[in-house]
């Protein structure tokens, strides 16, 4: 995978993806930038995120199972000091549809184990937590 960004003044960059997607990247005025863009520390909570919802989905689908709802929330802290990496992360997928908890968890734990690259990825300890039909949320270990 290869990428080329270009500096667009000040702290933002411009880039093609591989797949022809632009992305945009900024900072905020406190460290320089002018907002054109999102920070790469949030591009990266996103994309952990939805690396882990795509291959949630793509299990649930495998084993023929419907999703009615899915939306995930994800909180990260950083360190104080830098590089100011994430120390530790949460991921709560809110999840709704007739869905059997044990393939919920399976789906969560080949994501977490073996699929998503981007949560491989980062040094950081990563919760994972899901709330199925409403239901208490819960972690998976």
């Amino acid at each position: 995978m290869k990428a080329v960004l270009n500096w667009q003044g000040g702290m933002a960059f411009s880039g093609m993806t591989e797949s022809g997607h632009m992305v945009l990247l900024d900072a905020g005025s406190e460290s320089g930038g002018s907002n054109q863009g999102a920070r790469p520390p949030e591009v990266l909570l996103h994309a952990a995120a939805v690396c882990t919802g795509m291959d949630i989905v793509y299990v649930l689908n495998k084993m023929r199972l419907v999703i009615d709802e899915f939306f995930i929330d994800i909180e990260g802290n950083r360190a104080s000091e830098h590089p100011k990496r994430f120390t530790d992360i949460a991921i709560t997928y809110h999840i709704k549809g007739a869905l059997p908890e044990d393939k919920v968890v399976r789906a969560i734990m080949l994501s977490s184990e073996t699929y998503c690259t981007v949560v491989h990825s980062l040094n950081a300890s990563i919760e994972y937590k899901y709330v199925l039909n409403g239901a208490a949320s819960k972690a998976v270990s």
